[in-house]
């Protein structure tokens, strides 16, 4: 009998890779029919250098063909950079427009070897009178976009054995916003009741203290020793702002609202919010959003509110806004600015320093 074979035989696996650089280069032909006018058939125009694969490369433009026979044609081509004796460089690399992207995979093109002066490309890259009545041409210019990936060498690597396990248990993805949301729509467990504007709203106030700082203060602070059954009342907030932030505390996320004036009214309510309870992440989502609504009816009360509660990078969309002569002169025909000269005089004294400069 042939000896029994102890354990698994020994497994190794190895590949070889290609060490490779990929990249693009944007080439814009601006004022096309000057270059057609001025640069003669076998005369080109050079890209900018442009570094890819430790190499220089240009692309050549010619704009009346390189030869009589391709007079009547854009001619493209990419050329690599050598001096010395520098190695050949293998490459692979696609020419076409910019407008005209993802039609063709840069796989499909072949690999060419670059080891001598000769530039690969197009002869017969567009015909001009094609290109003068296509969409590529636009304001007298188009843009042609040079993919290129350079295969520097090949290296071999050493790979674990594909040993497949089978699998037996799949893990599913976190739902906790899901559970906490379904806890605060339940109010199972809740443990302590607000009151704001006339609604009342149950809620935990680990989880409220858990969620903000002053919230935290409040709850396990002064209110500690509230009778865990009485109500909180919360004066200076909308019902619908209160449960729009209760929402946000439970899930990290905002309830959808369709109408764009009320998406307005609910992000500057909550922002006011969020600064009261320290809540910096939700303060950031309402200013961004109120970055989209700034225009001219609205932008003097949306100013106001970011000064007033030191949002930074509201305040500066706003004066980016104001600082278009057009659209300061229709702002300050409107109440929302005197109210903002009035209330935020500081504000307007920087605006008028910053036309000034």
């Amino acid at each position: 009998m042939p000896p029994a074979v102890a354990g698994e035989p020994l497994r190794s696996a190895s590949s070889i890779v290609p060490d490779i650089a990929r990249g693009y280069h944007l080439l814009k032909i601006d004022g096309y029919s000057l270059t057609k006018d001025a640069t003669p058939t076998g005369k080109r125009l050079d890209s900018h250098p442009f570094t890819l694969g430790g190499h220089r490369w240009y692309i050549r433009y010619y704009p009346n063909g390189t030869t009589s026979e391709s007079k009547d044609y854009v001619s493209i081509f990419l050329h690599l950079a050598k001096g010395g004796a520098a190695p050949v460089v293998k490459a692979r690399f696609q020419l076409r427009f910019a407008t005209a992207l993802a039609n063709k995979a840069l796989s499909e093109e072949e690999v060419r070897s670059f080891d001598g002066p000769t530039a690969w490309g197009h002869i017969r890259f567009i015909k001009r009178a094609v290109l003068e009545k296509s969409e590529h041409l636009k304001d007298d210019s188009f843009t042609v976009r040079c993919d290129l990936l350079v295969i520097n060498e090949f290296r071999a690597e050493e790979e674990k054995a594909d040993v497949t396990t089978p699998v037996f248990v799949s893990v599913p993805p976190s739902n906790l916003r899901q559970q906490l949301g379904h806890l605060l729509l339940t109010e199972k467990g809740a443990n302590v009741v607000f009151e704001v504007g006339g609604e009342t709203f149950a809620a935990h106030r680990c989880v409220l203290a858990a969620r903000s700082p002053v919230f935290s203060a409040e709850l396990f602070g002064t209110m500690k020793e509230s009778d865990t059954t009485g109500v909180i009342r919360i004066e200076d907030m909308e019902a619908q702002a209160f449960k729009a932030l209760l929402h946000y505390m439970y899930t990290d996320s905002l309830p959808k609202t369709k109408k764009r004036k009320r998406r307005m009214s609910l992000s500057q309510h909550l922002l006011v919010a969020s600064d009261r309870y320290n809540l910096e992440r939700l303060k950031l989502i309402c200013e961004k959003k109120l970055c989209r609504c700034i225009d001219v009816g609205t932008v003097a009360s949306i100013l106001a509110l970011a000064e007033q509660h030191h949002c930074h990078g509201l305040k500066k969309a706003c004066l980016s806004f104001l600082c278009c002569l057009g659209n300061l002169n229709a702002v300050m025909a409107t109440e929302g600015f005197d109210h903002l000269s009035t209330s935020c005089p500081s504000v307007v004294k920087e605006l008028i320093s910053m036309l000034g400069t």
